[in-house]
């Protein structure tokens, strides 16, 4: 594999990252199946590997650190920190209290003592953001993380973290986790732009957008909007199979699978330095890396560019964050109050 610079960080990593979401309960509940799928995408020269607390809550961890024995030293592994791990309140979020806890957990799991990227899951408008991140400074001085990165983050966010960890003299945020795909380009219009400004790598979610962009759901067809036990209306979303069935005649006529397609297209963006995929069985890798070669031509990403045009969504990801801003129609109206002092 012809390696990237994450960011400018100056670790060397794989156009294609191992998102490890699938491996338990919530996809593959097979442990060993799972550390076979995760040693066959190393050696097929997969190096970087991504996880989160909160997926099987700590299940994918305890896989991830089983497979890496004797291989972490050749591997750059990230995790993620901020959704809830348990009843208690304090259980999640970006707190100082949270994340330090949250960490020592995630290495016990993962039986390791630093990852090599830390990021915030999502947002936390409920935490100052110098908090956090003098949080995450110590960290990183202490030895337990090598960089830390967003998730989900819009590009005001970015910019202002930026700014604050220079004000104060906190280390900086060297990465950030968008959801992108041929579907999903709204990032291109800033929050790509602000990372390659400052010099953050992206390894970009759901590129195949939620599995639309398998050629497995089609418009006219009884489509299945229920997996890992959760319905996703994007798979049946009238918008998004119009824009499928103009896009399979595109890759039939090219000679690639949809997903071959739409895998090359996310990681031909230069803002993009490597995408995740989320492999629950070893069919799925091995059709992954079989297309890990594809490359777009400017005649096709031209015609996908005509389809969906750059910096714009068809229809909505389901996954996909929304701030509070777009979640609470109290924060959108003003209130009666407000009305009469206006």
């Amino acid at each position: 594999m012809q390696y990237r610079t994450l960011g400018r960080t100056g670790i060397k990593v794989s156009p294609y990252c191992l998102g490890a979401m699938m491996f338990g309960a919530q996809g593959n509940p097979d442990h060993d199946d799972s550390v076979r799928i995760i040693h066959k995408a190393l050696d097929a020269g997969i190096n970087f590997v991504d996880t989160a607390d909160v997926y099987g809550r700590g299940e994918s961890e305890e896989i991830v650190g089983k497979a890496l024995k004797g291989r972490r030293d050749n591997v750059v592994l990230a995790t993620k920190a901020h959704r809830p791990m348990g009843d208690d309140p304090n259980q999640q979020g970006n707190s100082r209290r949270w994340l330090i806890r949250a960490l020592e957990d995630s290495l016990r799991r993962l039986q390791t003592d630093h990852v090599d990227v830390l990021q915030l899951h999502r947002p936390s408008p409920d935490t100052d953001i110098e908090e956090t991140l003098s949080a995450l400074t110590d960290l990183v001085r202490a030895g337990k993380v090598r960089a830390i990165g967003t998730s989900s983050f819009t590009a005001t966010d970015i910019v202002e973290a930026q700014w604050a960890a220079d004000r104060h003299g906190l280390h900086r945020f060297r990465t950030e986790q968008p959801n992108y795909s041929i579907l999903d380009r709204a990032i291109e219009r800033e929050v790509l732009p602000v990372c390659e400004r400052y010099g953050m790598g992206t390894l970009v979610w759901s590129p195949l957008a939620g599995g639309m962009l398998t050629g497995r759901y089609r418009k006219g067809q009884e489509n299945t909007t229920h997996r890992s036990g959760f319905g996703f209306r994007h798979l049946s979303d009238e918008r998004r199979l119009d824009a499928v069935e103009q896009l399979i005649p595109l890759a039939e006529k090219a000679g690639m699978s949809m997903t071959h397609m739409a895998m090359a297209f996310t990681i031909a963006h230069s803002g993009v330095t490597s995408a995740i995929i989320g492999p629950r069985t070893m069919a799925h890798l091995d059709d992954l890396l079989a297309g890990a070669e594809t490359a777009l031509s400017d005649e096709l990403l031209d015609q996908i560019d005509a389809i969906v045009p750059p910096g714009t969504n068809v229809g909505r990801l389901d996954m996909a964050y929304d701030p509070p801003a777009i979640q609470r129609a109290m924060l959108r109206r003003r209130q009666p109050s407000d009305r009469a002092a206006a």
